[in-house]
């Protein structure tokens, strides 16, 4: 598997230290089976006299803790999540023997034997950290039976909408990888594409809102990495899925593992038959020569698909400090969409009809994807040493075929105009190649430098067709609908990174430079647009570690969101010919310098974070809507002026009593966008905030119940406003099989409200949109373990309830 990237400041990061003692005492928490490093574990001294609390520390990401404490005689106690408590006695602290090495210190899983199964505790479903928030993905029971999307759709910080784009604390560029590495799930159809992702390949999500220098500096909101699942467990082990649903939802999983000595074996596969449904309604108003033409359009949809993906490779150990993985994913999905849509046409009033017109859309469409993938990753003998090397390959294609039958009558019912058939064929293509080095060396005490390389290409292609049929059956091309666009795009980078720790305070600095070359092409008009720019992204991290488990950090960051393939390509959607959405090739870059104050507490039943963050942003890029004289709208993206984004964020993890489970977040922000150098109607200040909760109970040992919220409020936009939104999910799960089983009943969207509705204005029209891509979906999910461990059955809590 591909390694997980982390913020590289949590090498320094002991966040918290509970005393203003000068002498110290350090060691590292372990795996007791697999030595793996456990951060965020939490060590304890008591006084052993009178077994009173003295100090504590929380483990960075390699393990390792220093605690601030005066010279005595102690004990230790070790937690973590899912582990036993470990006790460290006979611990005598003094002047001479400081700082105390007390080695490492291994944890055993909390487990238990139950009929010749193995039981372990559950992980919580979300960890938070100054740096991001991880979202279990496995131990949210709605989740069942989804998709990537339904999974983003309850994150913390996370919105999307009903076309399935990815939005982070109310901006909608946000930089998604698979694993920490790009992704042809998330390239030609955008955050679309992880519709087509079975949540059952998920292990977890993770947040990244102010990312170092060591990142990419794509994203403006920031980074969610999906972390695929792969087990590296000695042995053979697996977990088996099989579904079933309402709508049409059908499909298994298998992520199976097998290791021996130095070779891991790992493959997922997952297959899916969908029918998603899907419902969209618009009334607009045109305004000319003082009338009013108003027109209103019913949408009905329907997408049957059948998709499959595997994923499988191989890690070899050269030994325990060097490790080389090579992997593959294959997924290819055929769907067939069709589309009903009504138009009514009046003028003044609703009561006055003109006409109305009845269009069809039929599609085909297949896409398979490849990625190979190659990493080594080598330790050295001095700890947080460390070189990382990756190299991926991407081969996507999408192949669309299209029929659109259209019949236009007049308010008695009569045929006004012959009927018209048309053809639309798009083939898409893209290719990428990827390679990343990254290297880590300590330094002194506390000091770290990172450095790295990244290059990347990247070729697409977009053959698009419209053809209609003439009065002898014969097929006609429509030269403005027709085109073939190509994109190149390049781009290479180098960072560096420096960092270290003075008593509590925490530091880190990093530069990174990316030379970036985009060329676009129209094939037939010959159209050619150049795009070369250089940039440095600075970022700087510190954290000060305060008493009683806490901490701060103030971070900045400078982002970029350049213009992608469906940004600048200029293909209009040609579905709704009333209604066209296309790219625009002469769309610029936008930057945004981001500012982020961050504060944790740890707590005995919990953890809380709270941020603060600002957000500068030159060159909005915003989709814009404009309507001709004819009633046709046109919408594209356009770089506005600037935005000046601030918010204030809470998450909390909570565990009020051992039946019941509580995470929850809530986000309050204001954005004001000024767009008036492009047009003096393109702005607003809007005040908005969303909130989110998942309730978990444990009814019996082996049956959970779980409840999940969220509201979006009302938000301005620049042309208009979107509305309130809320909804509620349900889920029951049970063990079975002798615990080697979970039935789990899940109804997302009980009240099937997940509808999204906006207000558009301009200087010459009012439209009003409602719109629902998802419908209420009622599935039923059976997973069976081999081998593998499940959550411990919690003693007591039957009849607690």
């Amino acid at each position: 598997m591909t390694p997980i990237l982390f913020f590289s400041f949590l090498e320094e990061n002991k966040i918290f230290a509970q005393s203003d003692g000068k002498l110290k005492v350090i060691g590292k928490i372990i795996d007791s089976q697999t030595s793996t490093p456990l951060g965020y574990a939490s060590i304890r001294l008591f006084k052993t006299t009178d077994s009173s609390f003295v100090a504590g520390a929380i483990t960075d990401e390699t393990g390792s803790f220093v605690v601030d404490i005066s010279a005595g005689n102690y004990y230790a106690m070790s937690e973590f999540i899912g582990y036993k408590p470990h006790f460290s006695n006979g611990l005598k602290l003094n002047a001479t023997n400081s700082p105390l090495e007390i080695g490492s210190i291994k944890l055993a899983a909390s487990a238990r034997n139950l009929e010749e199964v193995t039981i372990q505790a559950e992980k919580s479903t979300m960890e938070l950290s100054l740096d991001k928030k991880i979202f279990n993905v496995g131990k949210d029971l709605a989740n069942a039976g989804g998709t990537a999307v339904d999974i983003l759709t309850n994150v913390p910080s996370v919105a999307v909408d009903v076309e399935g784009n990815v939005s982070l604390r109310g901006t909608g560029n946000v930089r998604i990888l698979i694993d920490g590495k790009p992704s042809g799930l998330v390239s030609i159809k955008g955050g679309s594409g992880l519709q087509q992702l079975q949540g059952s390949m998920i292990e977890r999500v993770e947040i990244i809102t102010n990312p170092s220098a060591r990142y990419e500096a794509e994203g403006m909101g920031g980074i969610i990495n999906i972390v695929l699942k792969k087990e590296r467990k000695e042995g053979f082990n697996g977990s088996f899925d099989i579904i079933t649903g309402y709508p049409t939802n059908i499909g298994a999983a298998a992520n199976v593992n097998y290791r021996r000595k130095n070779l891991n074996f790992f493959i997922n596969y997952t297959m899916s038959h969908r029918n998603t449904p899907g419902i969209n309604y618009l009334y607009q108003e045109l305004y000319r020569n003082d009338s009013t033409f108003i027109s209103e359009r019913d949408m009905r949809s329907s997408l049957k698909g059948m998709a499959n993906s595997a994923r499988g490779g191989i890690d070899y150990y050269f030994n325990d400090k060097n490790v080389l993985t090579g992997s593959y994913t294959w997924r290819t999905s055929k769907g067939k969409r069709f589309s009903t849509l009504k138009y009514r046409d009046y003028i003044s009033s609703i009561n006055n009809l003109t006409g109305f017109t009845n269009r069809t859309q039929d599609e085909t469409e297949t896409e398979p994807n490849s990625e190979y993938a190659l990493t080594y990753k080598k330790t050295f003998k001095r700890k947080g040493q460390e070189f990382t090397a990756d190299a991926r390959y991407l081969d996507n294609w999408e192949n669309s075929d299209q029929y659109y039958n259209e019949n236009i009558y007049k308010p008695d019912g009569s045929p006004a105009a012959p009927s018209i058939l048309q053809r639309a064929v798009n083939y898409e293509t893209e290719k990428q190649f990827l390679f990343q080095a990254d290297y880590v060396h300590p330094f002194g005490k506390d000091g770290k430098l990172e450095a790295g390389l990244r290059s990347s290409t990247r070729n697409m292609t977009n053959d698009y067709t419209v053809t209609q049929q003439d009065n002898d059956g014969g097929w006609i091309t429509l030269p403005n609908l027709t085109n073939d666009f190509l994109y190149k795009e390049k781009i290479n980078a180098a960072y560096g990174i420096i960092g270290s720790k003075f008593r509590k305070l925490s530091y880190q600095a990093g530069l990174r430079a990316e030379w970036t070359g985009v060329t676009t092409e129209l094939r037939t008009t010959k159209e050619v647009n150049d795009r070369n720019y250089a940039n440095l992204f600075p970022s700087v991290h510190v954290t000060y570690d305060l008493a009683k488990q806490n901490a701060l950090q103030l971070s900045f960051s400078r982002r970029v969101r350049r213009p992608q393939y469906n940004d600048l390509s200029p293909f209009a959607t040609y579905s709704d010919n009333r209604n066209y959405w296309s790219g625009n090739p002469d769309l610029n870059p936008e930057f945004t310098n981001v500012f982020e104050l961050g504060h944790i507490r740890y707590f005995g039943k919990g953890s809380i974070t709270s941020s603060v963050y600002y957000r500068h942003t030159d060159g909005k890029i915003t989709s814009i809507r404009r309507v001709q004289e004819n009633g046709n709208s046109y919408t594209r993206p356009e770089n506005l002026g600037t935005e000046d984004a601030y918010g204030a964020e809470f998450t909390s993890s909570f565990v009020p009593y051992q039946w019941w489970k509580i995470d929850g977040s809530v986000n309050f922000f204001r954005a004001v966008t000024d767009g008036t150098g492009v047009d003096a109607d393109f702005k607003s200040d809007t005040y908005s905030w969303f909130v989110r909760t998942t309730q978990r109970f444990t009814l019996w040992k082996t049956t959970d119940l779980q409840l999940r919220g969220n509201y979006e409020a009302p938000q301005q936009t620049p042309q208009g406003r979107r509305k309130a939104l809320a909804t509620l999910d349900l889920a029951a799960s049970r063990d079975i099989l002798k615990n080697n089983g979970t039935l789990t009943l899940s109804v997302i969207d009980v009240f099937n409200s997940r509808k999204y509705r906006s207000v558009t204005e301009g200087e010459n029209f009012y439209a009003l949109n409602r719109s629902q891509g998802r419908r209420r979906q009622i599935n039923l999910t059976l997973n069976y373990r081999l081998h593998q461990a499940k959550k411990k059955p919690k003693e007591g809590a039957e009849g607690e309830f």
